[in-house]
C-alpha cells in the first residue's frame, strides 16, 4: 500500500524553501550534505516544490550553511554526551536524524505549533527526542527543560527575524538556567539585512529581517557569560566558494570580493560559549 502524502495549508508552505534545497542536494551526484531524510519528506508533501521561489545557488547554501552547524554539534557532542541540544526554530530541518546522538543527549526541537505539527507528520520519533510547540521568545517552554546538563543552543537561519530585545532576554534565560554550553547561529550584518529584504521584495516574497550583527562581540557585553570562540566568514568558506566558482573568473571574483571586510560580515557563523564562574 503506497504511503499516504502529507498535504499542506497555504500558510505552511513557507517552510518548505530549505527543506527543498537539502532534498535537491541529495539528489546531486556529489552531495554536500547528503540528507536523505530531506529527500524523503519531499517526496512524502503533496506539492509543487519547483514552484518555490528559491533563492539563486540555494541547493549549495543551503546544504553548506546545514554541513557547518552539523560539524559544530557533533564536536560538541563528542565532548558532551552527556547533554541537552535545544534546536530553535527547527523548522523542517531533520539534524536530530543526520547527527543521531547518543542515549544520553536529550535533543528539544522547537518551532512554532503549526511546524510542530507539520513534522509529527513527516518525521518519527525517537529515544530522547522531544517537539516544543511555541515561539521562542515565549517565556514558559524552557521551564519544563532539566538545566543539570551543558547545553548546545542551534539557531540557524533564525535570529535575524527575532527582534533584537526579545533574542538577548531568551540567550540570558538560557546561560542562567544550563551551567555551560554553547551557542551557534547565523548572523547578519545591518547591510545583508537590507540587501536580503530588497531582493525578496523583487522575487514578491514577504520577508522581515529585524536584528542584524555587526560586532559579534557585542553579543558578549549583552548576555555577560557568552564568550565569542569562533567567528567564520561564511560567504568566504573554502566548501562554498569551491561550489559556487564554476570557473577561473568565478573564481577571481570570489577571491577578489573575499579580501573585502564588508563583504566577508556579510553572513558570518558564530559560536558562543560559556561556563560557571
Amino acid at each position: 500500500m503506497a504511503e499516504q502524502k502529507v498535504r499542506l495549508t497555504k500558510e505552511k508552505e513557507t517552510y518548505l524553501a530549505t527543506l527543498y534545497g537539502k532534498a535537491l542536494d541529495a539528489a546531486a551526484e556529489h552531495p554536500i550534505l547528503g540528507d536523505r531524510f530531506a529527500a524523503d519528506a519531499v517526496a512524502r508533501i503533496a506539492y509543487d516544490f519547483k514552484a518555490l521561489k528559491l533563492p539563486r545557488g540555494g541547493e549549495i547554501t543551503l546544504p553548506i550553511r546545514a554541513w557547518h552547524f552539523d560539524q559544530w554539534t557533533r564536536a560538541f557532542l563528542a565532548a558532551n554526551p552527556e547533554s541537552t541540544v535545544l534546536h530553535l526554530g527547527c523548522g523542517l530541518d531533520t539534524r536530530v536524524y543526520r547527527i543521531n546522538p547518543g542515549p544520553k543527549v536529550r535533543w528539544y526541537d522547537i518551532d512554532f505549533p503549526d511546524v510542530i505539527a507539520l513534522r509529527e507528520q513527516l518525521y518519527p520519533e525517537r529515544e530522547g527526542y522531544h517537539l516544543i510547540g511555541s515561539s521562542v521568545t515565549e517565556r514558559s517552554w524552557l521551564d519544563a527543560i532539566p538545566g543539570d546538563t551543558p547545553v548546545l543552543v542551534i539557531a540557524e537561519g533564525l535570529l535575524m527575524y527575532v527582534h533584537e530585545m526579545d533574542g538577548i532576554a531568551l540567550l540570558r534565560r538560557i546561560t542562567e538556567r544550563f551551567p555551560s554550553g554553547q551557542l551557534a547561529f547565523d548572523g547578519y550584518s545591518a547591510g545583508m539585512l537590507r540587501l536580503v529584504s530588497r531582493l525578496a521584495t523583487v522575487r514578491g516574497a514577504k520577508v522581515e529581517l529585524v536584528w542584524g550583527v555587526d560586532d559579534p562581540h557585542g553579543l558578549e557585553k549583552q548576555v555577560p557569560r557568552l564568550r565569542l570562540a569562533e567567528d567564520v566568514s561564511f560567504l568566504t568558506m573554502p566548501a562554498l566558494v569551491e561550489r559556487l566558482a564554476r570557473n577561473g573568473l568565478s573564481r577571481a571574483i570570489h577571491g577578489m570580493m573575499g579580501r573585502l571586510p564588508f563583504y566577508r560580515h556579510l553572513v558570518r557563523h558564530l559560536r558562543y560559549e560559556f561556563s560557571e564562574a
